[in-house]
């Protein structure tokens, strides 16, 4: 299989085609970015800044040879504003859709802005898509789609009730990309991602995902706070397993394969307990201040679930799809960007 995704590779440095990434300055948009960069792709990035940040633009900047990065056009704008979609779609072959305001306890703060930019923004983006005649739409769904469901693995065609409003956007957001298929013949893919992680993702503020901000605390001496027993479990998947998910959707020519939902992990779980502990063993080495720290336990978090786990059969049979890394080879691909941007040595 994992010839499967070299050949698409050489495919492309052979075939360059134009890419739009929304979303671009974020976390998993920008290491998209450098991924397209490498294999010489053309592509149109667009962020606001809300979540995604100029470092990461400039990091990947750093990575890649100038001429690669020439390639690059960035706008900065927003998918609320159809106009913008327009904009940054003429002329791209494929659309890979990142951009939205993550995070459970963020739309349950605030319901309306989630809406806004994961439900309005999806449509614009969709709509300037369709009629801009883009030949894939990739776009970021989410594990959060499985809501109450209590069946583990998580099966694409088993979903429950919706636990947060974060959860019912990304759902739409399937629905809306179904609906285009059947009206207007377009081709779309949506990926449902789960705990994603990886170089450039934000250990700070409220809503971080929980490796970054846990790598943060133990490395600057803040207690890790577990809600609940930290029994709670999670599929772990490392960005460059997503890499090659966006690009196989975004070229598969097999017409099975296309307007599918698919899960985005590695089919294993690892509990918050076993997760402190593995990030303990790989960051005491550097800091040995961290030997015999333990986590504090506080409440369980609302709208959270408490298993998840994803059946990758589907992406395996359909794309051809082969995770690279498991959480502990993510960990130490990922272990020493996260020392030198936590400021550690």
């Amino acid at each position: 299989m994992a010839g499967h995704i070299d050949a698409i590779k050489e495919n492309l440095v052979r075939e360059p085609r134009t890419w739009l990434v929304t979303g671009v300055a974020g976390f998993i948009g920008s290491n998209l970015l450098e991924a397209l960069l490498e294999l010489d792709q053309r592509v149109v990035g667009l962020d606001n800044f809300s979540t995604g940040k100029p470092e990461n633009l400039a990091e990947v900047a750093a990575t890649v040879t100038p001429e690669r990065w020439a390639r690059f056009a960035f706008v900065e704008g927003d998918i609320r504003n159809l106009e913008t979609c327009r904009t940054v779609c003429s002329g791209a072959d494929f659309v890979l859709h990142e951009a939205a305001l993550g995070s459970v306890p963020r739309s349950l703060e605030d319901p309306i802005r989630s809406n806004d930019s994961n439900v309005t923004g999806f449509l614009n983006l969709l709509v300037a898509a369709r009629d801009a005649g883009v030949k894939r739409f990739v776009y970021a769904a989410s594990s959060s789609t499985y809501g109450d469901h209590p069946g583990l693995p998580k099966v694409e065609d088993r979903i429950g009730k919706p636990l947060s409003p974060y959860a019912v956007t990304k759902y739409v957001n399937e629905l809306y990309a179904e609906v285009f298929a059947s009206a207007y013949g377009m081709q779309n893919v949506g990926l449902r991602y789960f705990n994603v992680f990886g170089p450039r993702q934000d250990p700070d503020g409220a809503y971080a995902a929980v490796i970054p901000r846990w790598i943060k605390a133990l490395i600057t001496g803040v207690p890790v706070r577990i809600n609940g027993t930290g029994e709670t479990s999670r599929d772990f998947c490392y960005v460059q397993n997503v890499v090659q998910m966006n690009l196989l959707a975004a070229t598969t020519a097999d017409p099975a394969a296309v307007n599918q939902v698919y899960n985005v992990a590695v089919n294993a779980r690892t509990s918050l307990n076993e997760l402190y502990d593995l990030l303990c063993g790989k960051l005491t080495p550097h800091f040995p201040a961290l030997r015999g720290r333990r986590p504090e336990y506080g409440d369980f978090r609302k709208g959270d679930v408490l298993h998840s786990q994803a059946d990758i059969s589907k992406a395996a049979r359909l794309l051809g799809y082969q995770p690279t890394h498991t959480i502990d080879q993510g960990l130490d691909q990922a272990l020493q960007w996260y020392i030198n941007a936590l400021g550690g040595k």
